[in-house]
């Protein structure tokens, strides 16, 4: 679905002869905040692009003999240390956040050293945040989801290297 300039006129006429000062407007493509300054009669914007997570490896679950998945596990090289780093996964779907605060620093990057305890990011879900835990030692070897992505129930947050490695 796309706007026209006429579409976001429109809007705009209906807001200014509203009483209410703020319209939140959430879709499965981008979430919409507008303001209105009471004083100047300006509306000002916040939007958010809801954007699918990038696959950085597809692998199959069970061996078909369809052919499709092998060509699918063929695209990327097997590598034997990855298969030992752990997952960090979502716990619940939300807004992933790598910072405690907009403007902070994120909690790691990338080479980071964890421990089982560190927080390593949040999740918003119905305006609750939710840590989540690294739940291994190691160092951050991957991270999967920018800043302020959505994220479904058990997606790859990033992945962690053992420290024996």
């Amino acid at each position: 679905m796309k706007f026209t300039n006429e579409d976001v006129q429109e809007i705009l006429q209906l807001l200014d002869a509203a009483k209410y000062d703020e319209l939140y407007l959430e879709t499965a493509r981008f979430k919409l905040t507008l303001r209105r300054n009471r004083k100047s009669g300006e509306w000002s914007q916040e939007t958010q692009v809801v954007v699918a997570p990038k696959i950085l490896r597809s692998v199959p679950l069970a061996d078909s003999g369809s052919g499709a998945e092998s060509a699918v596990a063929s695209a990327e090289p097997a590598d034997p240390r990855k298969a030992r780093w752990t997952e960090v996964r979502a716990h619940l779907p939300g807004t992933f956040y790598r910072a405690p605060k907009p403007g902070a620093l994120p909690y790691i990057e990338i080479g980071s050293s964890v421990e089982e305890n560190t927080v390593v990011g949040i999740i918003e879900t119905m305006k609750l945040m939710n840590a989540v835990h690294a739940q291994a030692r190691g160092e951050i070897a991957e991270i999967c989801f920018d800043n302020t992505q959505f994220v479904e129930k058990d997606a790859v947050l990033m992945r962690i290297k053992p420290e024996a490695e």
